[in-house]
């Protein structure tokens, strides 16, 4: 009995003697903290007496240090989550696609080269000066003839072509607005083609000087094609000698078709750039009716069918979700599933973004580099 009594009055003992050394120490015990931030609770920590201020204030900054380090953990949770959604969704909405490119060079080839072969054809089928006389043309009626206004028109002509390639040269997405360009490049001179073969119209002016007829002679025909294709048609190279192709004027749809393109693909604070480049297209396309070189209706087709196939294409391209309704249009064009293969894939409009000319030969060089690996494998 005595040893029972013992026993309950040590367990007795012990807590009271615990208390009184919590009480009376001058130390505070603070709960300790691990690396996720939650603070680990110990039986044996006491909890303040309610007349303790300073340990409820301390209480309540532990409990919103611990309310907004959660939040941070939720945030950080939802970044990673976004993060990895982002990088599931198709991130490339304008790929390159450089065989489509390449395919639409081709259209634009074939078709520059087919010029040729009808300008050969119909210049076979012009009547002769003394035969047929020029027609009227109004504008030929007010303004002489100016020996050397064609010269500024082919030259004008040079240097906007050249000022678009490097412009091209320098666009991020050149791919796309490549194979935009040939493509409409191509279809221009086809319909070329057509309205040069359906009306052959006589020589403009008695001025100019037409090579002699070959007639059957088929070998002499193919080195005039090869002279017009190796001087890319032009007066100042002399490869152009023959007469017939009149309507409509191909040095309007270029002098339109690359001032359009530089105009679509340059930012706006280039206004002065843009500028420059009208003014060169349309003193180049009055000099080629101050040279007497076409007629006015050859000029004023050339220019209509180049801006509105041009505007037509883009506002397509820029409005997907239009031509996509099966009331539009807009897609009842012959070449509307030529233009679905070109802009399948791309799911956005194509922002005018350059690149720097060290950026432009390190993506070069990192290109050649990786076709230099897969052809060693």
């Amino acid at each position: 009995m005595a040893a029972s009594e013992l026993i309950e009055k040590e367990e007795v003992r012990i807590p009271v003697e615990a208390n009184v050394t919590s009480s009376n120490s001058p130390t505070q015990i603070h709960p300790q903290r691990v690396a996720n931030g939650n603070p680990t609770h110990h039986a044996s920590t006491p909890s303040p007496p309610p007349d303790d201020l300073d340990g409820n204030d301390r209480r309540g900054g532990l409990c919103s240090l611990m309310l907004i380090e959660s939040l941070n953990n939720k945030l950080k949770r939802r970044c990673d989550y976004e993060k990895i959604c982002a990088e599931a969704e198709p991130a490339d909405s304008l790929p390159s696609e450089w065989w489509k490119t390449g395919v639409a060079f081709l259209y634009a080839f074939f078709n520059l080269v087919f010029t040729t072969v009808v300008i050969t054809i119909v210049h076979e089928r012009v009547p002769d000066k003394s035969v047929s006389p020029p027609l009227p043309d109004k504008f030929f009626d007010y303004v002489d003839r100016v020996s050397w206004a064609f010269t500024i028109t082919e030259t004008n002509g040079l240097i906007l072509v050249g000022l678009w390639l490097v412009q091209w040269l320098l666009l991020k997405h050149k791919a796309i607005v490549g194979r935009r360009c040939f493509f409409l490049i191509g279809t221009l001179y086809m319909y070329r083609c057509v309205t040069m073969y359906i009306t052959t119209l006589p020589v403009p002016g008695q001025h100019m000087v037409c090579a002699p007829k070959l007639y059957n002679d088929s070998t002499g025909k193919i080195w005039r094609i090869l002279r017009l294709i190796s001087g890319g048609g032009l007066s100042l190279t002399g490869s152009h000698l023959m007469c017939g192709d009149f309507l409509y004027s191909g040095h309007t749809v270029m002098l339109t078709l690359s001032y359009l393109f530089i105009q679509e693909y340059s930012p706006r604070w280039m206004w002065l750039y843009r500028w420059a480049c009208w003014l060169l297209s349309v003193s180049g396309v009055v000099c080629i009716l101050v040279g007497h070189e076409h007629y006015s209706i050859d000029v004023v087709i050339a220019y209509y069918v180049t801006t509105r196939i041009f505007w037509w294409y883009h506002t397509m391209a820029n409005n997907r979700d239009l031509c996509g309704t099966s009331t539009s249009c807009l897609t009842r064009v012959w070449w509307n599933p030529v233009f679905n293969f070109l802009e399948r894939n791309v799911r956005t409009t194509v922002p005018v973004v350059f690149l720097s000319p060290r950026a432009l030969l390190s993506s070069c060089k990192e290109r050649y580099h990786t076709m230099g690996i897969e052809r060693d494998e």
